[in-house]
This record gives C-alpha cells, sequence and structure tokens, in this order.
C-alpha cells in the first residue's frame, strides 16, 4: 500500500474538526537546534525556520485514547497495532478489568485511577491515528523542539536552571507516571506548553537522519518503515538525560510497538484564531 494511498484513507476515516481548546500557538520564526555539547547526533547547533503552529498544551491520555479506540478500533489501515493491548503495562484494558484488552472494537477504558496519566504502550501508529481522529497530526522534530526551547538556546523549557520536581517529573520508579497536565507548574515552556520533559518521552512525525534539519530532505514525508524520532524525557529517567536537544529514535520494530516510557501530543498548521487559556 502506497503512502499517498494511506494518507488518503486516514483522511477520509478521521475529518476531525479543528478547535483551540487546550492547544497553544508558537510563533512563526528561526530558533536555534541542536547541540555542539552533548550527544554526537545532536550536532551541529544551526538555525531552523519553522512556520507557525499549534501544539496540544498536555500530553494526550489513557481516558483520551481509549476513546479514540473505541472509534476506530485497534488496528491501522496498514495493518499496525495502535497499541500494545497484551503487554502488563498497559493502562487501557477491554471489557475483562485488569485482563488484556480484546475485540477490534471495545469497549476500551483507561484503568481507574489512570483515566488522567499520559497514554502508555501507544506505537507510532496509533499516535498518528489519534492525531489525525482529532483534526491534527503529530508535531514534527523541528515543531517540538521548537516550541520546548523558543527563540534562545536554553537547555530545558524553563530556562537553564537545573531540574527539580517542581519542573519535570523525572527519576521515578518503573511505570510511575503522573497526570497530565500542570503538575510541574515551573516547568512550562515559553509559549506555556507543560510537561515537554518528563513523565513520557513523545514520538514525532520525523523520520530519523543527521542533522543539520532540512524539512524538505525528505525526513518529513517518510513511508511505513522508516525509523522515527522521540524526544524529551520520561519518568524514569535520570536529570542527567534531561534536556531540550535529546534525540532518540526507534527502527520499525519499536515503531510497531508501544513502550511504557513514550506517549506523544498533537499538533496542527491550521489558523484557531486564539490560544487556549
Amino acid at each position: 500500500m502506497t503512502r499517498g494511498l494511506v494518507l488518503g484513507l486516514l483522511l477520509a476515516a478521521y475529518p476531525g474538526a479543528v478547535d483551540a481548546d487546550g492547544i497553544m500557538l508558537v510563533q512563526a520564526g528561526a530558533f536555534w537546534m541542536g547541540s555542539d555539547t552533548d550527544d554526537p547526533n545532536e550536532a551541529p547547533l544551526h538555525r531552523v525556520y519553522v512556520r507557525d503552529f499549534w501544539i496540544d498544551r498536555d500530553k494526550v491520555t489513557n481516558a483520551e485514547f481509549a476513546q479514540f479506540l473505541n472509534a476506530r478500533g485497534a488496528r491501522s489501515p496498514e495493518g499496525e497495532d495502535y497499541f500494545d493491548r497484551d503487554d502488563e503495562d498497559v493502562r487501557i484494558h477491554g471489557p475483562i478489568r485488569g485482563g488484556p484488552a480484546s475485540g477490534p472494537a471495545g469497549p476500551y477504558a483507561a484503568d481507574p485511577g489512570f483515566e488522567n496519566h499520559p497514554a502508555v504502550e501507544v506505537s507510532w501508529f496509533g499516535a498518528r491515528d489519534y492525531c489525525l481522529w482529532r483534526g491534527r497530526r503529530l508535531p514534527t522534530e523541528a515543531e517540538w523542539e521548537k516550541a520546548a526551547r523558543g527563540p534562545d538556546k536554553r537547555r530545558y523549557p524553563w530556562g537553564d536552571a537545573p531540574p527539580t520536581p517542581a519542573r519535570a517529573i523525572y527519576g521515578r520508579a518503573y511505570n510511575a507516571t503522573a497526570p497530565a497536565g500542570a503538575t510541574t507548574p515551573g516547568g512550562e515552556s515559553p509559549d506555556r506548553v507543560q510537561d515537554l520533559l518528563g513523565n513520557v518521552r513523545e514520538w514525532t512525525a520525523s523520520e530519523y537522519r543527521p542533522y543539520p534539519y532540512a524539512a524538505g530532505d525528505g525526513r518529513e514525508r517518510a513511508e511505513r518503515f522508516a525509523r522515527r524520532v522521540v524526544r524529551g524525557a520520561s519518568h524514569d529517567d535520570p536529570p542527567g538525560t534531561l534536556r531540550v536537544t535529546i534525540r532518540r529514535y526507534y527502527e520499525h520494530r519499536g515503531v510497531a510497538r508501544g513502550h511504557h516510557f513514550i506517549g506523544f501530543r498533537c499538533a496542527t498548521s491550521e489558523d484557531l484564531g486564539e490560544m487556549a487559556k
């Protein structure tokens, strides 16, 4: 199945309307992307221009993703699983509470107490198609970093001061996520986006390729089996790994599976008219 045919099927299946509820405007402009002082795959530090876009203030939650599963089922048009329903770390289950989720159309529900935690064990395909269902898309790698970094060369969304529990969720036990939202008020980005570092890492739309970043070199139009970039940091990452420039990626096998430390948020290039309060 070609990329164009898949995209056409997805757009036909997910005609959701975009609105400005809980989504933040990141204004067009150039910013500093990458680093010359950290991992070599973050180099070189270079200027990248990004157009206006909007990005979710918070990560997508288990309850929100369960609504998508009930509306659209558990597999993509290409036949990829949307989430690891048999994994012991998943927090969305089917009719038998505590057992593996089953049935292509649910009913799926978030586990009690984890409804507002970031959705985990979601594959890249599940993240992509959830965003399309909402009338949005995954952010590119460059958009994610601009939303986290702003116009300067800061190391963290909040500036250059080291991480603290008031700024980020990190250094916790395995699978010890926290609710999405303003649980770390000191950690928001210059554009008031929450939780970009910590709690769970995030899928992006981008294929992994070396820097300098160039949106027109094919990395934003990659095929199904491309390596995909993951950005941010997780609840069980040590503080030394928290920075806005860190890049990780997965080959197709990892892209097609979920992980306890990866979630996502959505973005759009639509003009929404006003910023979320």
